[in-house]
């Protein structure tokens, strides 16, 4: 049995407990195999041996997907998938090749599942207009195979055809056997707030918003914007996705601005005037993050978001460093 295969076959049962020992296996395995990642490491004059825990494993810089075919064992398959980070035309994107497109989808939904149920309880709709226009999206994906499995009569994507969601809105709570999930670009759920507030149709939703403003809107942080959406969706608390196109799993805030992540997406903190100074109880920093289910790019990404961690173990995402680009998901200046 092959590397991959095995660790792909663990996966789905990694705890707590066992999470760093997968991290430091797969760590091993694409210190070797990742070209972009050995090269890395090779400039830095780190060796593999060298690591024995979270906090010792060099972390690549995010960039690295916008400059570089960031693949694991690279030479050995096609992508059958990229996706594409959200930008302006200005901005260059971060590409994330997948090799295997139901391995995110099935990855996604269990860490929904995980926190929220079974997505056959679910209709799920969505605001994502500019994800849909740009293209290649994980985040559109993902929604779109949350829909599938649902098993929904309704649509899960509306654009900018605000009449057409209110009405599957309307038809998809009549069904008191599903609860009604919709996903939104946080400029998009605004518009729709300020133009149908009040509309009964808003109440009683789990509202989840996945940042970004896009330069459409000014920036918020995360208590100003959700105190505005509560003012047309009701006072329950606004949900939240941290997610990004270089990873493959998701956290998730369920109203209060804390992040939770499962075992197999491990976040740790660092200095943000020195990258190799990380801590898995640092209380504030640069967020680190290990995403065990990317096998075939790089696990260890070094982002530029700015996060407080909890002794609960989550987290929540105060902004962004200077100078990084402003994305799409869930990063409020």
């Amino acid at each position: 049995m092959s590397f991959r295969t095995d660790y792909l076959h663990q996966l789905p049962f990694l705890t707590a407990a066992t999470a760093e020992a997968a991290a430091l296996r797969l760590f091993r395995y694409q210190a070797t195999h990742c070209l972009p990642y050995q090269e890395y490491l090779a400039a830095l004059g780190r060796r593999p041996s060298e690591v024995q825990s979270f906090e010792q494993i060099p972390f690549l810089p995010i960039e690295f997907f916008k400059t570089h075919e960031v693949r694991t064992d690279g030479a050995e398959w096609e992508p059958q998938e990229v996706f594409l980070s959200s930008g302006t035309t200005q901005q260059q994107r971060s590409h994330h090749y997948v090799r295997d497109p139901q391995l995110y989808r099935r990855h996604a939904a269990r860490i929904f599942e995980h926190y929220y149920g079974p997505l056959t309880g679910w209709t799920v709709l969505a605001l994502l207009p500019s994800y849909l226009e740009q293209g290649q999206s994980s985040l559109v994906a993902m929604v779109d195979y949350f829909a599938q499995v649902s098993g929904q009569k309704q649509p899960a994507f509306f654009l900018h055809d605000h009449a057409a969601l209110l009405s599957a809105l309307r038809e998809a709570k009549q069904d008191t056997s599903r609860r009604v999930l919709l996903i939104g670009v946080s400029y998009a759920l605004l518009d729709l707030a300020a133009a149908y507030a009040g509309d009964p149709a808003l109440h009683g939703l789990t509202v989840l918003e996945t940042g970004g403003m896009k330069g459409r809107r000014r920036e918020m942080i995360r208590e100003e914007l959700h105190a505005e959406l509560q003012q047309a969706f009701g006072p329950a608390g606004i949900h939240s996705e941290y997610g990004m196109t270089e990873l493959l799993g998701q956290a998730y805030s369920f109203g209060d601005g804390r992040f939770h992540a499962p075992p197999q997406l491990q976040v740790l903190l660092r200095d943000p005037s020195d990258p190799f100074s990380v801590s898995a109880t640092r209380a504030s920093g640069a967020i680190n993050v290990i995403d065990l289910a990317n096998v075939d790019s790089c696990a260890f990404i070094e982002t530029k978001d700015l996060a407080r961690l909890h002794p609960d173990g989550s987290f929540e995402v105060l902004g962004r460093l200077d100078n990084s680009d402003i994305r799409g998901c869930n990063q409020m200046v």
